[in-house]
């Protein structure tokens, strides 16, 4: 805005705001509720909601994973500063609170990718040397799968953190085995709700090098496991799994102008991710599926998420999604959609025979195998499995 322009009513001239001598009293707790960002759900389970975050929200978040138990990045000094590539959109709150604003906070050098693809993806890595790489499981089977990623190309990196979706344990070893042991990889989980940090690896959880976990909740963040039954008690056992609700700073004030939608989505105060997990014996937690996402096979519950990442790890697939379809007798049955690596010719009887060799009789692909070109997703890297439900849908009328 030129300096001979006018300021629009209701707003504040970026270089009066960056001039202005700031008091603690203007920076009020009142203050500190107003909405800071309006970002909106992913839709996968319903229509998008605005999600109202303030800028308590935004900031205790930013402090929860900067922690010095969690925090990735390492000081910033006159000799050394991380630089960190912004792959996720920064309209994303995972790409907007987890990598731009609190790698800037910790003065790292931030890199913004305008759109990703391999190649810009091989560049960055050989131009910018990056000691730290936020991830969503896509880039991850990708790193793991691509013949012209070289093991030096990942020489400066440190850690590669996926979020957005589960990563599997295997996925995990897969791409562990490729960039070699002095890589950490590790996993985060949060919501657009939550700012988005919820879980994440410590220094503790590290130690232990549990494959497949989160790792533990942020500090000020509480979590409890509700079971998903009529009688919603309350889980307190290792390895059972339940819905996982959250309580703490990062969570958001509620639905932009949706009072039902908000209600709903709280239990006394305890907001309802949807999600379910569960967690082990070291206090490690682990995400199985969204609630609404598991398939119902003749009162057995069935994780997409299980049987996908075995199709991954096929020889001849790199990308896959499973859907529960309608079943006369089982009431429903998970239907696979898969993409197999280039050149590659699927078998559609083989991917039947490897899946059913690794799970139980009830986990079977009796839905099907349907090859495709690609997996619908959402810009963060979340599986449309409502896309797909539609496809499938429309090819049954």
């Amino acid at each position: 805005m030129a300096s001979t322009d006018s300021t629009p009513d209701g707003t504040i001239d970026l270089r009066q705001l960056m001039d202005s001598k700031w008091d603690v009293e203007d920076l009020s707790p009142g203050g500190c509720n107003d909405i800071a960002v309006l970002p909106y759900s992913s839709g996968t389970t319903g229509l998008p909601k605005g999600v109202e975050l303030t800028h308590r929200n935004i900031i205790a978040n930013i402090c929860q994973v900067t922690d010095t138990h969690v925090r990735l990045a390492q000081e910033t000094t006159d000799e050394h500063q991380d630089v960190v590539p912004a792959i996720l959109p920064l309209f994303h709150i995972f790409g907007l609170t987890g990598v731009l604003l609190t790698h800037l906070k910790n003065l790292c050098k931030v890199v913004t990718v305008p759109r990703f693809s391999p190649e810009q993806f091989l560049q960055l890595l050989t131009k910018h040397q990056p000691q730290i790489l936020f991830v969503v499981p896509p880039i991850v089977g990708l790193m793991a799968n691509q013949s012209e990623l070289k093991k030096e190309y990942l020489q400066p990196v440190r850690t590669i953190c996926s979020g957005a979706a589960p990563l599997g344990r295997k996925d995990e070893e897969k791409l562990k085995s490729k960039v070699g042991s002095h890589i950490e990889i590790i996993q985060g989980y949060g919501l657009t709700e939550t700012s988005p940090a919820v879980f994440m690896a410590s220094k503790r959880s590290k130690t232990r090098g549990v494959r497949g976990s989160v790792g533990e909740p942020l500090p000020n963040t509480s979590i409890k496991l509700i079971t998903a039954d009529s009688s919603q008690r309350e889980i307190n056992s290792p390895q059972d799994v339940g819905e996982i609700h959250v309580k703490g700073p990062q969570v958001m004030r509620g639905y932009y102008k949706k009072d039902k939608e908000t209600n709903e989505a709280f239990a006394d105060g305890w907001f309802k991710t949807g999600d379910v997990g569960y967690y082990d014996e070291h206090g490690m937690f682990f995400i199985s599926e969204r609630i609404k996402e598991l398939i119902k096979v003749k009162g057995f519950q069935v994780a997409p998420t299980e049987l996908e990442e075995i199709l991954r790890n096929h020889p001849d697939i790199i990308e896959a999604a499973v859907i529960g379809v309608p079943h006369k007798q089982y009431g429903e049955v998970p239907k696979a959609y898969v993409v197999p690596k280039h050149n590659q010719q699927a078998d559609v009887d083989g991917i039947q025979r490897y899946v059913a060799e690794k799970v139980a009789k009830y986990k079977h692909l009796k839905g099907g195998i349907e090859v495709v070109e690609a997996i619908p997703k959402t810009t963060s890297g979340k599986i449309l499995r409502s896309e797909l439900r539609k496809e499938y849908q429309k090819a049954a009328q």
